[in-house]
């Protein structure tokens, strides 16, 4: 991997960004509100904030970025995009969670649902993203889609994923100042209490940590490479070990041993092997690739 060390950086401060980010809505919700519960009161309200930025920031942002872990790339594909689509789901799931316990909470308080921005976005934002998800399995996980529709679906698979997510962390940022105007009045939260810097600090937590995995998604040579894939098949079906595959001037018999040929009088069976490998290759970075939502590997 080209920039592996910036690349570790990049991936060490994503983590402690993301996870500082769920210890500071932990710690507001327990220490600054009323804890955690499911009884139709504030108490419920307070999943909505802890699981959003857990599932629908911290989860997401990992399973963007799971492709590009370079320890994962001699994993097989098909592992892979389990892990990116389970991780996904999860995030969807936490999301839901919490929108039933908003939803909850304002019914059990006769307060009018869906009347602000941050709930016009936020809902959009779940809904969208749950098609994305299922857009993503139907094409990229199962085994039904062609190369050709992969191909054509994958530039907007990566846009859309990357936008959802942007569009989250701003959703957040929104739904984490309207609590904030809310619940602070005295003292008041032009005053600058406590619990208004401790959570204003939160949103710059977040925001930062969406910046790093949007930065990390978007650098082409931190991106999996496909040729691990391609020739992890080759040796399998002609039996070559790594050197091998490598050098042009191997040809290969029906029962999948090699022979050296003579350079001179096969040069251009060599040039047509290479030609032959390069097809393949373009044809399995066309047609094999899965996002995110997504893999981002674009």
């Amino acid at each position: 991997m080209e920039d592996y060390k910036l690349f570790l950086a990049f991936l060490a401060s994503a983590l402690l960004l993301g996870l500082l980010s769920v210890v500071f809505a932990l710690v507001w919700v327990l220490s600054y509100r009323e804890g955690l519960a499911w009884n139709g009161g504030l108490a419920e309200f307070n999943w909505h904030p802890l699981l959003i930025i857990t599932g629908f920031v911290f989860i997401q942002g990992i399973a963007i970025i799971v492709y590009r872990l370079p320890w994962t790339w001699k994993c097989s594909k098909f592992l892979m995009k389990l892990i990116h689509a389970g991780l996904h789901t999860i995030a969807l799931t936490l999301a839901i969670i919490s929108l039933v316990a908003v939803f909850d909470f304002h019914n059990a308080k006769e307060i009018a649902n869906m009347y602000s921005l941050h709930s016009w976005i936020g809902l959009t934002a779940v809904i969208l993203y749950a098609l994305q998800l299922v857009l993503g399995i139907v094409v990229f996980l199962l085994p039904f889609a062609p190369p050709s529709l992969r191909t054509a679906v994958m530039p907007i698979h990566t846009y859309s994923g990357l936008l959802i997510f942007g569009t989250v962390i701003a959703t957040a940022l929104m739904g984490i100042t309207e609590k904030l105007f809310f619940a602070l009045k005295e003292p008041p939260y032009n005053s600058f209490p406590k619990e208004g810097i401790f959570v204003n600090t939160l949103g710059v937590l977040v925001v930062a940590y969406g910046a790093v995995i949007l930065w990390m998604a978007t650098r082409p040579q931190w991106k999996r490479p496909c040729e691990h894939i391609f020739q992890a098949r080759q040796r399998i079906v002609e039996g070559l070990s790594d050197d091998d595959y490598d050098n042009p001037d191997l040809e290969f018999n029906s029962d999948g041993t090699a022979r050296k040929r003579n350079p001179k009088s096969d040069e251009l069976d060599r040039d047509q092997l290479r030609k032959e490998r390069t097809i393949k290759k373009d044809s399995v970075c066309q047609g094999g690739m899965i996002p995110s939502g997504s893999e981002y590997n674009a």
